[in-house]
């Protein structure tokens, strides 16, 4: 495909696409006579990097991630790594002023809860404000609750120490059982395109199931606890 019709396939504009070919974060395009020539890697290149940047990723960042990438990384390689960079929710956090943060938790916060709220990561200090985390809400009405911040911090630890083995668990069937046998084929663009919808659903899905699993748990604990002795 010619630069114009990369351009148009990734939803960018031809300005864009060369100005990344010029910083040498796409692959060198097959030349034909004074003609250009692009490919699907071309293509999943050019997407992957609008991805990081969606990610807060500079140029130099992306340029520095892009040279770690295999020399050999095929376009369905480039797919599965900005197909893994996708959020698993669409909010990003926001930068808010203390003022915005106090109104955000619907009364002024104390220091003590400021610093609370940083060390169980529902906001980040950053240099022009608070980043505001999606636990933000969350944490806050746990704040508003008879329960010491240290209970609340101890259940923060525990549910984050067992989210990281889940993920790690997770991750590994993905990388084994899903990853590596699409890799070890050759594919056609709506196979890509369907792979690409079916992992974005597999997150849903996975998310769904955590919830559920946590309420079926916590029914069950109940119930244990219950019973008599």
């Amino acid at each position: 495909m010619t630069i114009d019709e990369l351009a148009s396939t990734a939803s960018t504009s031809v300005r864009t696409a060369r100005y990344y070919a010029s910083l040498g974060l796409l692959p060198a395009p097959e030349r034909r006579g004074r003609l250009a020539f692009y490919d699907e890697r071309h293509l999943a290149a050019l997407q992957l990097i609008r991805a990081l940047q969606e990610h807060g990723f500079s140029l130099a960042e992306i340029q520095d991630y892009l040279e770690r990438v295999p020399e050999g990384a095929t376009a369905d390689d480039l797919v599965i790594q900005r197909v893994m960079l996708s959020p698993w929710a669409n909010t990003r956090p926001e930068t808010v002023s203390r003022a915005e943060l106090d109104a955000r938790a619907g009364r002024k916060l104390s220091k003590a809860e400021v610093a609370f709220l940083a060390t169980v990561r529902a906001i980040r200090e950053v240099e022009d404000g608070f980043e505001v985390q999606m636990t933000f809400p969350i944490t806050c009405q746990l704040l508003d609750l008879d329960i010491p911040m240290d209970a609340v911090h101890d259940a923060d630890a525990a549910i984050t120490r067992h989210m990281d083995a889940l993920v790690d668990d997770l991750t590994a069937v993905v990388r084994h059982q899903v990853l590596a046998p699409f890799r070890a084929q050759d594919h056609t663009d709506a196979e890509r395109d369907r792979f690409e919808y079916s992992l974005g659903k597999l997150r849903q899905l996975t998310l769904e199931a955590l919830v559920a699993s946590f309420q079926r748990a916590s029914n069950q604990a109940i119930v244990r606890a219950l019973e008599p002795k």
